[in-house]
């Protein structure tokens, strides 16, 4: 304001200072009591949204253990024979553990067709003069190549491995230093699968297993070249398949050949529960739930903001009644869990720890948690009552969010009255200090006027 560097200029009195001690008493105790006001409040928000945070940990933590594949993973290791690597397997929760040692026969391999001898001069030679096509064929795939007149051995060699649909044959030329042999090879395995070539010109029977009129074409599998199932041998149980993959011949688990045996070597496959995930998400699951306990307990200790908060003491209470909540027949005691000194979870009890129940009853811990109506869903469900939208925790945190809001504007209330009451004050004392202003200038005048009257100080003469 205009007026402030002159209030009190007139009168000589400290007008300024006395309207701002005024304003401040007014001012310092509901300022003082909005900020604390505020700060409490602030508290509450935060640890409410800290609350919430280790609730949904511990709900997730939860929710975890509830995944009913964990329980049922297995673990599958192989030694491999001095000779190197002949097999690798994988297993899955239907493999019963156990131990197998299993001897690679042979290998699952495809055909070999190789033309006759003396059929082909060389690679360039032309195949002939005329148009037709080459049809091959492995089990139930099937591909046709239709070749241009004039193709040379090489031309139809280039034309046959570049074809899209080709399923796995290819052509190969050996140069002898004499002639030029063809050898077709199969990648389709299996016995019975050998790879059969037809045509549809004369002039490729040399070409084909199969002649253009029927009988043999000049392309030959030997015995020792056909097609052939893998064989393997678990624990002296001859196996075959078509191929080199080997599909719940040990229920629940898959065992590739990677390569045959050297003097009737084994490998040893082991099968074996595997806990690790589980075992992981326990211990997570420990750590969720201490801390929420912790938070908890820190916040109502005695002295603290929220000692007896009905919030707090009924989480609390909940949380301890988990450990002896049933389920399955079953309860977190009887699992291993307990509770230590610090009031904080643990596993081990006086009678025994997860690890022994672990070790000894591993699907306790499926009954318990993932069962019907398990523990994990029931805390994930006590958790949704506070954390989920229009839960408790969220209903809290709205309404002391309105509450701060409040406290704004009561202070700005605050600053609108304590603005209007400065404002009167310096009215007051405005004129107060004209007033003021005016006597003392009077007096001055008098005394001056005094002053020069004989026997009031002025000439005596």
């Amino acid at each position: 304001m205009a007026s402030i560097s002159s209030l009190g200029a007139q009168s000589g009195l400290d007008l300024e200072g006395i309207v701002q001690a005024t304003v401040d008493a007014e001012r310092t105790p509901k300022v003082n009591r909005l900020n604390r006001q505020e700060s409490n409040l602030s508290v509450e928000l935060s640890f409410i949204g800290e609350l919430k945070s280790v609730m949904s940990d511990f709900k997730d933590a939860a929710a975890k253990l509830a995944d009913v594949d964990q329980y049922s993973q297995n673990k599958t290791t192989v030694t491999q024979p001095e000779s190197g690597d002949i097999i690798s397997v994988s297993s899955d929760g239907d493999a019963a553990p156990g131990s197998f040692d299993v001897e690679v026969v042979n290998m699952a391999k495809g055909s070999r067709a190789t033309s006759t001898i003396g059929a082909f001069t060389d690679a360039d030679q032309v195949v002939s003069t005329q148009a037709g096509s080459l049809t091959f064929t492995a089990g139930e795939n099937s591909f046709t190549v239709d070749v241009a007149a004039d193709a040379t051995l090489d031309d139809i060699r280039q034309q046959v491995n570049d074809a899209e649909d080709n399923f796995g044959v290819t052509f190969n030329i050996i140069n002898t230093g004499s002639e030029a042999r063809l050898v077709a090879t199969s990648s389709e395995t299996g016995a019975g699968n050998d790879i059969e070539i037809t045509n549809t010109n004369a002039d490729f029977d040399a070409l084909s297993t199969v002649a253009n009129g029927g009988g043999a074409g000049g392309m030959t599998i030997a015995a020792d070249d056909q097609a052939t199932d893998a064989l393997i041998r678990v624990d002296g149980i001859d196996a075959t398949s078509a191929d080199n993959t080997f599909e719940d011949v040990i229920q629940g688990s898959t065992i590739t050949v990677e390569g045959e045996s050297q003097n009737g070597e084994t490998a040893t496959m082991r099968i074996a529960e595997d806990n690790s995930a589980v075992r992981k998400n326990i211990d997570g699951f420990v750590k969720a739930y201490n801390g929420v306990i912790g938070l908890l307990d820190q916040a109502g200790a005695e002295g603290a903001q929220f000692q007896g908060d009905a919030t707090v003491r009924s989480i609390e209470n909940q949380m301890r009644r988990f450990l002896s909540a049933e389920s399955g027949g079953l309860s977190m005691f009887n699992a291993g869990f307990g509770i230590g000194e610090d009031g904080k979870l643990q596993q081990e009890n006086t009678l025994t720890s997860v690890s022994e129940v672990a070790n000894e009853r591993f699907g306790d811990f499926e009954k318990l948690f993932a069962g019907e109506n398990g523990l994990a869903t029931r805390i994930e469900d006590y958790v949704d009552t506070y954390t989920s939208f229009g839960g408790s925790l969220q209903s809290r945190t709205d309404s002391l969010n309105n509450r701060l809001d409040r406290v704004d504007d009561q202070r700005e209330q605050l600053n609108q009255r304590l603005e209007q009451l400065e404002n009167r004050l310096r009215q007051k004392y405005s004129g107060l200090d004209s007033l003021l202003g005016q006597l003392q200038s009077t007096s001055n005048r008098l005394d001056q006027q005094l002053s020069g009257l004989p026997g009031f100080g002025g000439n005596k003469e």
